[in-house]
């Protein structure tokens, strides 16, 4: 991958080439189909080193700024959700730092997976994680080996108002034919790791002629919405790089309008089926304005598999429940390289990584990667738009092991981050995909979370993403 790849051996490209040649079809270690958690079966040492490290960080100690009982109840989860611009953040946090706010009253919802990749990019092992009020110690997913899939679990749409006062639990189904599912899981609203989907929509175009990346495009919002921005025109390129390295939302508006113009997102939510990604859906944008996400839903292990296709692995990757044998070429190599460029040069690296803030004690380092250069400043900070940070990362970079290839997004009751972790030569070798969803977004913090200093993009989060980040990385150190 662009700026991230890691260069193999010719010997282990051989004992690849070796490997391959006497098996006809990959088998996954630890991700054979199980019973689900609580039967007494034994999981696959990733996964319950996932579900371990996940437990590990007592999530529940963190504090609700919002708390349901307050007087600020969220409203409930469909109405709008864009993440804020990083001067509204700061307004944001300021306002905040004034509520005492209470520990959380149940424990968080959070989807998290991990695909360990072999040398030639495909799946080797597969793990993915429920925390909810109903599963407080973790549930383990049973995955099938073949089609990286699960049967065994009832998602469903996200509502904050439901997750405050009915005990965590959703009422509306995500998808049809799962109401006799062992595992019953409200998925948390990704929040701008959507926008991996509107990129794969419009690579998908691209890749069939229906769009050109460097023709301009003209962005005519009817009705102009705020968060989406006036009128616009760029290349199609430029809409797509802002919306990935920047999450800016006024680019996504337009890419979401763009596919709504060709009339096509009701093919790439069925090309999401299609590929055995049932649980990847963008629906009820506004074809005007490409405003309005709410209606986007993704799991962690479906996120975890179109991050799979995007890094671009040889030979099959996993084959659907109806025999289609999915591949790379899903994509083309062109557009996978755009795709994989955009990832590697995120500028917000700021969950499961917090390379940005270098050195402070306040947050805790997460996944060691490196803070791409294009960010960076002569003074070694990092300015991305107009969000600023006030450390010198260039110590960081060069004690750094791995690139994270990622998208981050933040809203209220969301953090998430999905990203392809590749480690440097020498570096203990790891590759690995992981995603983690949760409702813990920017309405809570740690107790003990200092100030942020003045003019300085704030600390999104608690600093327990950071650690179970790092906690990730060192099992995967150690496979």
């Amino acid at each position: 991958m662009p700026g991230s790849s890691r260069t193999h051996s010719l010997g282990e490209w051989m004992d690849f080439k070796r490997f391959t040649a006497l098996c006809t079809a990959l088998t996954i270690t630890g991700a054979a189909l199980a019973p689900a958690a609580g039967a007494g079966e034994e999981h696959h040492p990733l996964a319950e080193r996932l579900r371990e490290a996940i437990v590990a960080q007592n999530f529940k100690d963190v504090i609700d700024l919002t708390p349901p009982e307050s007087g600020t109840a969220r409203a409930a989860g469909q109405r709008e959700k864009y993440d804020p611009s990083p001067a509204e953040l700061a307004g944001k946090a300021r306002v905040l730092a004034a509520q005492a706010g209470k520990p959380l009253h149940q424990t968080p919802n959070m989807d998290a997976a991990i695909i360990e990749l072999n040398p030639a990019g495909q799946p080797e092992s597969v793990a993915n994680v429920l925390l909810s009020p109903q599963y407080p110690n973790g549930v383990v997913v049973p995955v099938e080996d073949k089609s990286l899939a699960t049967d065994q679990v009832r998602y469903r749409w996200w509502d904050d108002t439901e997750w405050d006062v009915n005990g965590g639990k959703g009422t509306r189904d995500v998808l049809a034919g799962r109401e006799n599912a062992p595992i019953d899981f409200s998925s948390p609203y990704p929040a701008s790791v959507l926008k991996l989907m509107v990129g794969f929509g419009v690579l998908r175009l691209a890749d069939q002629g229906k769009i050109d990346l460097d023709a301009d495009y003209a962005y005519d919002p009817n009705p102009v919405r705020e968060a989406c921005g006036g009128p616009s025109v760029k290349r199609v390129r430029q809409h797509f790089d802002e919306m990935i390295t920047k999450s800016q939302n006024e680019s996504t508006c337009a890419l979401i309008k763009l596919i709504h113009d060709l009339g096509s997102w009701d093919a790439v939510n069925k090309s999401f089926a299609d590929l055995g990604m049932p649980t990847l859906m963008v629906t009820g944008t506004i074809p005007g304005n490409g405003g309005r996400w709410i209606g986007s839903n993704m799991s962690g292990l479906d996120t975890a598999k179109l991050l799979l296709l995007v890094n671009g692995g040889l030979g099959v990757l996993w084959t659907t429940d109806a025999g289609k044998q999915v591949t790379r070429n899903e994509l083309s190599a062109s557009s996978r390289r755009v795709f994989q460029q955009a990832l590697a040069d995120q500028g917000h690296n700021e969950m499961l990584s917090t390379p940005n803030w270098c050195g402070r004690d306040y947050p805790v380092q997460g996944i060691p990667q490196q803070v791409p250069a294009r960010w960076i400043q002569p003074d070694g900070t990092v300015k991305v738009g107009d969000a600023v940070y006030d450390r010198d990362v260039r110590p960081c970079n060069e004690a750094a092991e791995v690139t994270f290839a990622h998208k981050t997004g933040w809203v209220d009751t969301t953090g998430s981050d999905a990203g392809i972790v590749k480690s440097f030569r020498g570096k203990d070798n790891r590759r690995y995909v992981v995603v983690v969803f949760c409702n813990l977004g920017t309405d809570y913090v740690d107790a003990d979370r200092p100030a942020d200093p003045p003019g300085v993009f704030p600390v999104l989060y608690t600093q327990k993403y950071a650690k179970l980040g790092k906690a990730i990385d060192d099992i995967m150190k150690n496979l």
